[in-house]
């Protein structure tokens, strides 16, 4: 066994271990040196209370303003309130009952401590209740702290469970073990770029005794980061262009040539060029792995749809995966309106060059879905399109050579991978998506994918205004956003609503009554209760309508058709309008409880309105603190209709979760260290190098200690994860 892999209980003890692995995910002796303080405080440094996140657990370092104790139920009940201060803001602390009696005693005014609780919201006023604490020079209590922090106070990543100073602690346990840590990286790397050793940043990152300490360490363990993570990316490109494909290269006076004809527009400079990039990889023979990139209305769908004319020209097929039915609906309608009699193989009518265009959806009866495929089968059909349907096992294809994913962060990794499969040789491969990502995060999430963007918005797109309506501090203002919403209506537009949960029997039985301490948090607003709301009250007289995923497929197609041709005036609905909706005549969209929904997501929501001639309106509308950084974020989406700038501000605040797993539990990222935003210089460097390293040798059989950190990296979930990208 590797010297870090040891358990933890083997050092710490099995009580502390055991804690360690259920709420931290720290198991080995090599997990814990890897878990790295998150900040440091210094003597005389209060601790920024302004940027708090609420429901998150919270480790600072402060100093008491004043502690009041207050009794209620004639004298039976106790309450302390303590207000610390960093100098400029303040933040409330809690105590009830038996909770009251040790820290009445000890933090008096001036007493300087490190506080670890949830941040929540009482009365409008972040607080954290039944904090744990430390105090910082008393005699005897924080004497482990003292020890180690004459300088610098590390602060760790902790949870309720485990403190910051106890994790501290059982570092100082187990600091002396880093001396065993196997370097990954190559010897002629770390000296030509000048980093120190991996046991010495390790050392350095834990107990630093200077700022310096810190940020050399820091440089260390982020190349680590980014230079395993880019090896790995490394060898599955390399893998990738031993396996064979069909080259599927354009056939001259084809389908493709007469789709072109008939166009009524001219494609766009970047259109031209996109579609140059994907064509020259399809004429390959290995696969094509290329991201497809940019804002809603860009133009992704008429670049697809040639691609997938190209592979049928050259005899194949292509299959074109949404992630819900309204979407695939949507796409099917919208490429068999473009083809036109192109689409009509086998029918009356039907041009020379034509080929079969068919849905398969789940919801599709039995004779329809039975026609489709045969068609597949057979080929009679080069263009299919699909959602999770096409995967089952009963779907067949005569040849398949090129797999479309539309929005793919709806899709799992097994779900692409049962599609690629279906394939008699690996299909070419093009991932869209209308989630701008910033380039850094293309070169790790993406990684083995080549990546081409359509910046360039069509003609005629209207801009949209988008305001943040502060409900709780001014309930004028959710008024007139009503008020704004039948203007439309009158002026013969349509408009959203927007609600972040459905708000049935059984969702609300899943959800249950909340997490201790959410209490003071009412629920998610749901579509069911306010469509019931807006209908007899602020929007009564208008025709609306409720839309969300739990509805029947048939139901659903029914609502947006009528929604599309006028009939409905207010769609209230879930996040299912976020991709593939387009009604050009809605122009207005109001999303309640808009804090809770991501800054990429509501930036996807508001693509909905500003579709057609008329400007559109996005009304975000939140009960949070204006001091709040869930209303800074909404600012910040209110600010600016540029995707990427805001596609970084959303990695900005929520990091970067599991950049290879997409897993976005948040307990642990393998990117402990690494900042895809921040730290592009590295993360680009860090490729240039790994690219060298697998050309010379594929198998690592020269660099034993790289390929251990491979081992760890790519667990079981990883490697599927990079295997079936």
């Amino acid at each position: 066994m590797p010297a870090l892999d040891e358990p933890l209980k083997n050092a710490l003890g099995a009580a502390t271990a055991k804690v360690m692995a259920e709420h931290l995910d720290l198991r080995t002796l090599g997990d814990l040196l890897h878990h790295y303080p998150r900040r440091y405080a210094e003597r005389g440094e209060l601790t920024a209370l302004s940027e708090l996140p609420l429901d998150e657990h919270v480790t600072v370092v402060a100093q008491v303003a004043d502690a009041r104790v207050h009794t209620f139920n004639q004298g039976r009940g106790r309450r302390l309130e303590v207000t610390i201060t960093d100098g400029s803001g303040r933040l409330q602390l809690v105590f009830f009952g038996k909770g009251v009696h040790r820290p009445h005693k000890e933090l008096l005014p001036g007493t300087r401590a490190m506080f670890a609780g949830k941040v929540s919201v009482f009365n409008r006023r972040l607080q954290l209740a039944h904090p744990a604490y430390e105090l910082l020079g008393a005699e005897g209590a924080a004497d482990a702290v003292d020890a180690f922090a004459a300088r610098l106070i590390p602060i760790y990543p902790a949870c309720r469970q485990m403190e910051s100073w106890k994790i501290s602690k059982a570092v100082d346990a187990v600091l002396d073990r880093a001396a065993d840590a196997p370097d990954p990286l190559p010897r002629t790397l770390r000296e030509g770029r000048g980093m120190t050793t991996l046991p010495d940043a390790l050392r350095r990152i834990h107990r630093p005794r200077t700022r310096a300490d810190v940020e050399r360490a820091r440089e260390r363990l982020k190349w680590d980061e980014a230079f395993v993570l880019q090896v790995a990316l490394a060898r599955r490109r390399h893998a990738e262009t031993q396996l064979p494909a069909a080259a599927r290269r354009p056939v001259p006076g084809g389908l493709l040539d007469a789709f072109d004809a008939r166009l009524p527009f001219t494609l766009t400079e970047g259109q031209q060029k996109v579609s140059r990039e994907i064509f020259d990889d399809l004429a390959t023979e290995h696969p094509m792995h290329r991201l497809l990139q940019g804002e809603v209305g860009s133009g992704k769908t008429m670049v697809a749809l040639r691609a997938m004319l190209a592979v049928v020209d050259a005899g194949g097929q292509a299959a074109l995966l949404a992630p819900t039915e309204v979407l695939a609906q949507q796409h099917h309608r919208s490429v068999t309106e473009m083809m036109g009699d192109l689409a009509e193989r086998g029918m009356l009518g039907g041009a020379d060059h034509a080929t079969g265009v068919v849905l398969l959806t789940g919801s599709m009866g039995a004779a329809a879905r039975r026609r489709a495929l045969l068609d597949l089968a057979t080929g009679e059909a080069g263009i299919v399109i699909g959602t999770h349907a096409l995967i089952e096992d009963k779907v067949a294809f005569h040849d398949l050579g090129l797999v479309v994913v539309d929005e793919q962060h709806r899709f799992g990794v097994e779900q692409r991978d049962a599609l690629r499969s279906k394939g008699s040789r690996p299909p070419h491969l093009l991932v869209m998506t209308a989630t701008p990502i910033p380039r850094t995060v293309a070169m790790t999430v993406f990684g083995d994918l080549e990546t081409s963007v359509l910046d360039q918005l069509p003609a005629g797109r209207s801009p949209i205004a988008t305001h943040v309506v502060p409900a709780a501090d001014k309930p004028h203002f959710l008024a007139r956003a009503w008020e704004r919403v039948r203007e439309e209506v009158a002026g013969g537009h349509q408009a959203y609503v927007v609600c972040p949960r459905i708000g049935d029997e059984a969702e609300d039985a899943r959800a249950g009554k909340g997490a201790e301490g959410d209490a003071e948090r009412r629920p998610p607003l749901a579509v069911l209760e306010t469509a019931e709301q807006l209908s007899g009250g602020p929007l009564a007289g208008l025709e609306v309508a409720v839309l969300h995923g739990r509805m029947a497929p048939d139901d659903k197609d029914a609502v947006m058709r009528r929604f599309a041709v006028g009939e409905v005036d207010v769609l209230v609905a879930t996040t299912v309008v976020e991709v593939g909706v387009n009604v050009p005549n809605a122009t207005a969209m109001v999303i309640m409880d808009a804090d809770r929904f991501g800054v990429s997501q509501l930036h996807q929501l508001r693509g909905r309105v500003g579709r057609g001639s008329a400007p559109g309106l996005c009304l975000l509308v939140s009960e949070m603190p204006e001091a709040s950084p869930a209303r800074a974020r909404l600012g910040a989406v209110a600010a600016t209709l540029d995707g990427f700038e805001l596609s970084r501000i959303d990695l900005e605040q929520r990091r970067e979760g599991d950049v290879l797993g997409q897993a976005q539990s948040g307990v642990r990222s393998s990117l402990r260290m690494l900042a895809v935003i921040e730290d592009e210089e590295v993360i680009a460097a860090a490729r240039e190098e790994a690219v060298a390293v697998v050309r010379e040798d594929p198998g690592l059989s020269g660099l034993p200690a790289l390929r251990s950190a491979l081992d760890a990296l790519l667990d079981a979930e990883r490697e599927r994860y990079l295997d079936k990208g």
